[in-house]
């Protein structure tokens, strides 16, 4: 959505595009709103997710979910906000929830007017199929209106149901601290983001594979089964290698998968990481190396010295991809 375009009114919280019609349900995925929840029934005890914040946070989102079996229905509780970083002094946030892959339509909830700490208590329906459903990936942009009715992004979260489990009537509340939209083009490879961490009592090197964007498939894009490949390195001979899951014919793959690896923290100097990805098991379409001044320069270099001097933190970033050598 640009800058640009104009808000609708509060009484109507669901939007498609202009150029089709209104509908409760849409083939694929239809989605619609179920009216206002209470509050009461969402209670839960007071942690430090409501008072804990990192460093640079642009904000927090809660929301819990449930998938009905029977009726094929993922239900989206959207609860509340927090700590909302405007652009001006005044926030008026609301929320636009996406059922990725599907960027055309969306659910919208009401505008808070004048308010950073927003509680929003809305349940949303998406219809979609349990065999599609491990596929899908939740968004949820958070966006601030100013005075000119222009919708500015606040923010938004990614969040990938292939791990969810779908059993049991309760719904588990789930919080993620916005991340800025990135508005760079993607690199001419692509570009990989994943988080690094390192535990110095246990010795362990964890990598989070994020998400990978701007990928330059080779041949058919439909058919291309995307993954990403983890190598431990130390004296650049191969210790060990760990593979996310394949995502399919996606040039923006999510994947959201742990891994960890054994490293005593006297081969944080020797040490280094290699991430490729790869199409169809055998054509590497980028690859990025992080590790010390030994192998790396530059953001994969900065990348694991905040690793190294955050312990036990997970510290986020892109890197752009380079063509395989």
């Amino acid at each position: 959505m640009t800058n640009g375009e104009q808000i609708q009114d509060d009484s109507d919280p669901y939007v498609t595009p202009d150029s089709g019609p209104r509908s409760s349900f849409h083939s694929l995925a239809g989605a619609y709103q179920v009216g206002a929840i209470n509050p009461e029934l969402y209670k839960f005890p007071e942690d430090k997710s409501e008072t804990d914040f990192p460093e640079g946070c642009i904000g927090r989102l809660w929301f819990s979910l449930k998938y009905e079996q029977e009726s094929e229905k993922l239900l989206v509780s959207l609860m509340k906000a927090r700590k909302l970083q405007p652009p001006s002094a005044s926030c008026s946030p609301f929320v636009k929830i996406y059922l990725l892959p599907d960027e055309r339509r969306y659910l919208q909830s009401k505008i808070k007017r004048k308010n950073l700490n927003p509680q929003f208590d809305e349940d949303f329906v998406f219809q979609v199929s349990s065999n599609t459903l491990h596929q899908r990936t939740l968004k949820f942009c958070v966006y601030h209106v100013d005075k000119q009715k222009k919708h500015i992004l606040l923010g938004q979260v990614m969040f990938p149901l292939k791990n969810e489990t779908w059993s049991g009537d309760n719904k588990v509340v789930i919080w993620r601290d916005l991340e800025a939209d990135t508005l760079e083009p993607p690199s001419e490879h692509g570009d990989i983001q994943f988080s690094l961490s390192y535990n110095d009592y246990l010795g362990r090197l964890t990598v989070v594979v994020l998400r990978a964007r701007g990928l330059r498939f080779q041949k058919d894009r439909q058919a291309a089964g995307v993954f990403v490949k983890v190598s431990l390195m130390n004296h650049n001979q191969f210790i060990k290698s760990k593979r996310t899951s394949a995502v399919l014919g996606s040039s923006d793959p999510l994947y959201n998968e742990t891994f960890s690896f054994k490293a005593d923290q006297t081969e944080l100097d020797t040490a280094s990481l290699s991430l490729s990805v790869i199409q169809n098991e055998t054509r590497t379409l980028g690859r990025v190396v992080v590790g010390p001044f030994m192998y790396t320069r530059g953001k994969e270099l900065e990348h694991w010295n905040e690793m190294v001097s955050k312990p036990k933190e997970l510290v986020k970033r892109w890197h752009a991809l380079a063509a395989s050598t």
